[in-house]
């Protein structure tokens, strides 16, 4: 009896165990349905549905960033500048000298920064497909230690400025940004130096700076203010004067002024004592520009938001230097003037959260970043940096009137970058950073404001820096990283 009683025992709980094992299978079926419901929804939402609402708000700067008064898309709001003395209207550069119509040199190549690496959920994921050149590639999960901090310091007054001439760097320098040229009497704001507080930053010299960089390539890739930049470092290594032994090498770049365009789509400089070249190249979003319809010059472009520059491919491995930078743009208006589709994996971006601007500009940084890491193991011998926002000044009025130096303070204490887009991508990377927000935060009497060569003008730009001026700085920074 005793025998037949466990025997019985034991089915009940045979039957007990079947019970809850066929309860459990309910649930995670049912779990598996509501799962599946996400993945089938329609194509264009695939990349955007993957995001974590929890860490979405790293990646979006503050609604107090000077960033967000960039919105009015009148012709006043424009931020470029040609090399005479009238600005160009918006939009008019991209879509006549973009890397929009592929050569046959570079139609094979397929830039595309959607790499394996570590992809924070909050971004959007493209697809794998075209991982085969470097998936082998071995990353770092850890950034170089930095020694000290170049943004952290003072601004000081120092008779020796400016480090050249605004009136004789004619060569270089668009009469435009030469304020030296303009209406403009006070020019207090030539006459200081950034200072900083951790680190030693040697006097710039040119012909060092030069002998530093013999048979270097410095690449400037951005928008108008990395425009400036490069201006600012052509004064700088030239000491304003014209040097005729330069060589204008911007062919070897395809630097061609190409029909219906109304400049080239960019600079190159070289200096053959030390086979010294710097250089420039204009993509204001660093996205890669195609037209939607080849035959139709006046078509509309697609901007792939996951896709670098051809011209960042096909010439990364001649460079030494490369600084990118991009902030400005991302404003709808601007998308629409310029016919500008936004795409992800090919195709357009119907919805989701990259409808939202701030994302858009957000994603592309922390993805070009994470191409450019991939690709420093394959170029060793190339430093690459991501610039900081540069501030617009905007006093109560909507102008930019100042004309004293410091009135916002002279120092900055802070350990961490005022520009959190920058800084939250470049992290882990071996990108460095070039952070120059917080220190030209400081500086608002020193932008072009309203001042003109012939005349003063209702339109006051207070974006573009007067040169010699605060890019001045940037560069110093560079330099000293160098």
């Amino acid at each position: 009896m005793k025998t037949r009683t466990t025997y019985s025992l034991g089915w009940k709980h045979i039957y007990m165990v079947l019970i809850v094992l066929i309860l459990m299978a309910a649930l995670v079926r049912i779990g598996r349905q509501g799962s599946s419901l996400s993945s089938t929804m329609p194509s264009s939402q695939d990349p955007f549905t993957e995001s974590s609402p929890s860490r979405e708000d790293q990646f979006i700067e503050s609604p107090s960033s000077a960033e967000d008064q960039f919105t009015d898309p009148s012709p006043s709001a424009q931020d470029d500048v040609s090399m005479s003395e009238n600005p160009e209207p918006e939009g008019t550069f991209e879509v006549n000298n973009s890397d929009a119509i592929m050569t046959e040199e570079t139609k094979d190549e397929e830039p595309n920064f959607d790499l394996p690496l570590p992809i924070d959920p909050a971004m959007p994921s493209p697809s794998r497909k075209d991982d085969s050149d470097v998936e082998n590639i071995t990353y770092s999960s850890k950034s170089e230690p930095q020694e000290c901090n170049y943004a952290k310091g003072k601004w000081v007054a120092d008779s020796r400025r400016p480090l050249y001439s605004g009136f004789s760097c004619k060569r270089w320098l668009p009469s435009a940004w030469a304020c030296r040229l303009t209406h403009r009497t006070d020019f207090s704001y030539e006459g200081y130096r950034w200072e900083p507080i951790d680190c030693p930053m040697p006097e710039f010299e040119r012909f060092s700076f030069l002998s530093k960089m013999q048979d270097k390539t410095i690449a400037f890739i951005g928008d108008s203010l990395g425009r400036q930049q490069f201006h600012s470092l052509m004064c700088m290594a030239t000491g304003g004067e014209d040097s005729p032994d330069v060589e204008d090498v911007g062919s070897e770049y395809g630097f061609l002024k190409r029909s219906r365009g109304i400049r080239p789509d960019g600079w190159a400089y070289r200096f053959p004592s030390t086979n010294t070249t710097i250089l420039f190249y204009w993509s204001s979003t660093l996205c890669r520009l195609e037209r939607i319809n080849n035959s139709n010059p006046d078509s509309s472009l697609a901007l792939h938001l996951d896709r670098v520059p051809s011209f960042l491919t096909k010439f990364l491995h001649r460079f030494h230097v490369l600084v990118l930078n991009t902030a400005q743009h991302w404003i709808k208006a601007k998308f629409i003037a310029n016919g500008w589709i936004m795409h992800v994996n090919r195709k357009p971006i119907k919805e989701g959260i990259l409808m939202d601007m701030t994302n858009v500009k957000n994603y592309t940084v922390h993805r070009i970043v994470k191409w450019l890491d991939s690709q420093l193991p394959l170029h060793p011998g190339l430093k690459a940096f991501f610039r900081t926002r540069s501030p617009r000044h905007l006093d109560k009025t909507g102008f930019c009137n100042n004309t004293i130096p410091l009135t916002r303070g002279s120092e900055v204490f802070q350990e961490v970058s005022s520009d959190k887009v920058v800084e939250t991508a470049i992290k882990g990377t071996r990108v460095k950073i070039l952070d120059i927000t917080a220190l030209s935060e400081l500086r608002d009497e020193a932008h072009k404001s309203q001042y003109h060569i012939f005349s003063t003008s209702a339109y006051h730009d207070c974006l573009h820096w007067c040169l010699p001026g605060i890019p001045d700085t940037w560069n110093e920074l560079l330099v000293a990283q160098l």
